[in-house]
């Protein structure tokens, strides 16, 4: 019932996630137009996009959108603008996230980055892999091995998540200043339209009970 009629490739579906059917511009319209009617106060919108936006510059992929409903939650933000601000961390800037916090955290941290961009995210990918297989031997007979994880948390994961803090308060204070004049903005215009249709359509009704009754 819920399925696609024609059913897409592996191929069509990865491309989609990397250039969305009708454009990138079309995407971002689309969540902009979302987060505009979304029924809350402006302010609370904009929270919940600033928690989104911050949760990008995070390491936990596959997790920002959990990670955004819980911030989101202790800020008393508006969650579904958060889950829809994820949106920030995509294939086209997540490379640069990633390489501006790894080169950050390294500086921070007086270490030195020594992995090409594409590495960076293979390691965070065998090491989501080890960490799960290490995860089933404490549960089976199978031999956990720490010392790969070790290597990749001080080489890779650290500098990530502590260069990712600035830059991700930076992007986030801009996106929740910005969100917060685009809504407020739009929730004026759409106050005063219905003004202006109440006010239309009592007159409209005045009229006719002036016209029924003349005296």
């Amino acid at each position: 019932m819920f399925k696609r009629r024609d059913a897409r490739t592996w191929l069509q579906a990865i491309g989609h996630l990397v250039y969305p059917k009708g454009g990138w511009g079309r995407a971002v319209s689309y969540v902009m137009h979302r987060l505009r009617r979304l029924p809350d106060p402006p302010h609370k919108i904009a929270r919940g996009v600033a928690a989104g936006v911050f949760v990008c510059f995070t390491p936990f992929f596959g997790l920002h959108f959990l990670l955004a409903t819980i911030l989101a939650f202790i800020m008393q933000a508006n969650i579904l603008a958060a889950l829809l601000a994820t949106f920030f961390g995509n294939p086209i800037t997540f490379p640069i996230i990633a390489a501006v916090s790894l080169e950050l955290g390294s500086w921070m941290l007086g270490t030195h980055g020594d992995l090409p961009l594409h590495a960076v995210f293979a390691q965070f990918s065998d090491s989501s892999v080890e960490l799960w297989q290490n995860i089933k031997a404490i549960f089976t007979d199978e031999v956990a091995h720490w010392d790969r994880l070790h290597s990749f948390y001080f080489r890779l994961f650290r500098p990530y998540i502590v260069g990712g803090i600035v830059p991700g308060i930076i992007c986030a204070i801009t996106a929740y200043s910005l969100t917060l004049a685009a809504v407020q903005a739009y929730q004026n215009r759409r106050i005063k339209k219905l003004k202006a249709r109440f006010e239309k359509r009592r007159a409209a009704l005045e009229k006719t009970r002036a016209t029924v009754n003349p005296d």
